[in-house]
């Protein structure tokens, strides 16, 4: 069986080192390099994406406000530029009304960003990614707001972390109290074994 094996895989090796010996440049056909140079000519071609601004900055807000900008945009590439998405970094940063049709080399589009402050105070900065069809694929802008908390708010938050504070501390000590007990009923156990 395994000399079977053998000869097969000599026998398979002969062939490929026989057909190998053709030469290469014979087998290429002419109308085969120009699709190809044609190809890698258009795979060059790209949309491009250039902001009247990558980066907003709300300025100070309260916490709680919701603001809202627009990114405008040029298609500065050799191609029509489509967006197939565009997705913020988290739940309060919302960009909404992109273009879903091709826009055409030199055209303008636009976006807005809807940014929620609820439960964010302090500085944040966030990131809007754009899938679309330019040569990194993705381009992003960001949006960045300091929202001055909210004292009702941080109220709230200084109690529930005070409450989640006194349920760890109970948990540990439960945790230790059954451990003690654990080796206590152990120990108790050793003892009688005698």
């Amino acid at each position: 069986m395994i000399r079977k094996g053998f000869i097969l895989l000599g026998a398979m090796s002969l062939v490929l080192f026989t057909s190998c010996k053709d030469d290469a440049s014979k087998k290429v056909k002419s109308e085969n390099v120009a699709e190809a140079a044609e190809r890698d000519a258009q795979s060059k071609n790209f949309a491009a994406m250039t902001f009247d601004k990558t980066e907003h900055d709300f300025g100070k807000i309260n916490e709680g406000d919701q603001v809202e900008t627009t990114f405008k945009f040029t298609n500065t590439g050799s191609t029509p530029l489509l967006i197939t998405n565009i997705k913020g970094s988290c739940g309060c940063t919302v960009p909404n009304d992109w273009p879903r049709e091709p826009i055409a080399p030199g055209a303008e589009g636009q976006f807005t960003v809807k940014y929620n402050s609820t439960n964010k105070p302090n500085l944040k900065t966030n990131t809007v990614t754009v899938t679309a069809n330019t040569e990194k694929g993705r381009e992003i802008v960001r949006i960045k707001a300091f929202a001055n908390p909210n004292p009702e708010l941080e109220a709230k938050r200084a109690k529930a972390a005070l409450e989640r504070e006194a349920r760890m501390k109970a948990q540990q000590e439960a945790q230790q109290k059954a451990a003690a007990t654990k080796k206590a009923a152990a120990a108790k156990t050793e003892g009688h074994n005698h």
